[in-house]
């Protein structure tokens, strides 16, 4: 007879996390040479401060995030959580990093990005211009 104790303490019943926090983990969605090491590496890169007053991140802002022992900024591109009327979910918690100067890290944006942040207010139109393909 199997002990069903034991059986659910193997399964994890927490939700998954909907919203971009502290410590939530992202996909680096750029060609850039830190990001595809972190992917290979298996340690993907870590948000460890939201530049807004909600401190919930959503598409369009700005993060710092912890990848490879150095610390950098990104924009969001792409969130699991629910999203409005007309706004794309993705599947996976993107961002694309920038540098201190505001220019992308990358050349390349390998996923589509949302078209919405065409409308945002920020430094978008460098990412913008990397980007082959909208949603």
């Amino acid at each position: 007879m199997i002990d069903c104790y034991n059986i659910l303490v193997c399964f994890s019943t927490t939700p998954a996390c909907n919203h971009i926090i502290k410590l939530t983990r992202l996909r680096v969605v750029d060609n850039s040479q830190i990001g595809r090491a972190a992917e290979l590496a298996g340690r993907p890169a870590k948000c460890i401060h939201v530049y807004n007053k909600k401190g919930v991140g959503t598409i369009g802002d700005k993060i710092l995030v912890a990848i490879q022992g150095q610390k950098k900024q990104a924009y969001i591109v792409g969130v699991k959580q629910k999203q409005k009327s007309m706004v794309p979910r993705m599947d996976t918690n993107n961002i694309v990093l920038v540098e201190d100067t505001g220019s992308p890290t990358g050349t390349r944006i390998r996923v589509p990005i949302p078209s919405l942040l065409r409308g945002k207010t920020g430094d978008f139109s460098k990412i913008l211009a990397i980007a082959t393909k909208f949603v």
